[in-house]
């Protein structure tokens, strides 16, 4: 009988996968929870396949557990691919590829895409907006460099951060946005997709969410340092702290999919032992993505 698997303990997760086929088998529960048809002509007949696949009865059409989702074209073996999906789920900060690839003796080339499609997994869907007492603040990303400080930084990557409070030392979640620069636009795309209009929001004296005032319930607030924003500078400082500390250093065209899997382990903090099984199920849900299209799936126009 399938049984979820809800934990966070290593010992208890090596014993439950032990072998490949339990990885197939747990994949097979979640792809064929669903209607059976055909991606090729639409026929919803099928013969069982190979592995736990499946054979269209009208074009003999054959599909694996694996094909059409995020673990399709896996270059290692299912039971590898697992453990590294409990890691980036579970664990408190994961590690890098490198460290990985060590780990699970694979190169890093191959550790960092497949870790890269489970960012793409990780991202957010942007249905469940925040509508609490919301932070909004930004942050620069890629080092210390000469020149200007602040918003007027220059070759420094821009970010948006939106943390939803809890109580009044909580932090309930929290989602951040790669962006262009520092426009009404811009960060707007951060409002649009996260930030429900009945949210009450807080930020900085900058002119650019003045326009936004026209759509949500925005409070400007002078910063000042120890008096306000203590929760949304100390998520901030933790996520920089994470980039440098764990991957040193992140490509600007990449930058999202960094911020999307340390959102996704940080709005779990109080769900660890789901989010494993629930990354499974978006694994499988996604459709795949081949290394050319990364690049693309993270452009700043979107």
């Amino acid at each position: 009988m399938f049984t979820e698997f809800k934990d966070t303990s290593l010992l208890k997760f090596i014993d439950y996968f032990d072998s490949d086929q339990v990885c197939l088998n747990y994949l097979a529960k979640y792809k064929h929870s669903k209607e059976y048809e055909c991606k090729k002509c639409g026929h919803r007949h099928f013969w069982p396949g190979k592995k736990m696949g499946r054979v269209c009865k009208s074009c003999r059409y054959s599909e694996s557990v694996t094909a059409n989702t995020l673990f399709h074209k896996l270059k290692f073996n299912l039971r590898k691919a697992f453990y590294i999906l409990f890691e980036m789920s579970t664990t408190s900060k994961s590690v890098s590829s490198i460290v990985m690839a060590q780990k699970y003796e694979i190169t890093q080339k191959t550790a960092w895409l497949f870790m890269s499609k489970v960012r793409r997994a990780m991202s957010s869907s942007g249905q469940f907006s925040l509508t609490g007492q919301c932070e909004v603040d930004e942050l620069l990303s890629g080092g210390k460099r000469k020149g200007k400080t602040g918003r007027g930084a220059a070759n420094k990557e821009k970010v948006a951060v939106v943390i939803e409070k809890q109580g009044k030392t909580g932090v309930k979640r929290m989602y951040a946005l790669r962006i262009a620069n520092f426009s009404t636009e811009q960060l707007g795309r951060l409002f649009s997709k996260h930030i429900s209009p009945e949210a009450e929001i807080t930020t900085d004296l900058w002119s650019g969410y003045k326009p936004l005032k026209k759509v949500y319930k925005i409070t400007s607030q002078k910063s000042d340092p120890g008096e306000n924003f203590n929760l949304i500078h100390r998520c901030i400082q933790q996520l920089k702290g994470w980039l440098r500390g764990i991957h040193h250093s992140v490509s600007g065209k990449h930058l999202q999919g960094y911020l999307d899997e340390y959102c996704y382990r940080f709005n779990r903090h109080s769900s660890k032992d789901t989010a494993f099984d629930s990354l499974v199920q978006r694994m499988i849900m996604h459709p795949p993505v081949p290394k050319k299209m990364l690049d693309q799936l993270y452009c700043l126009s979107t």
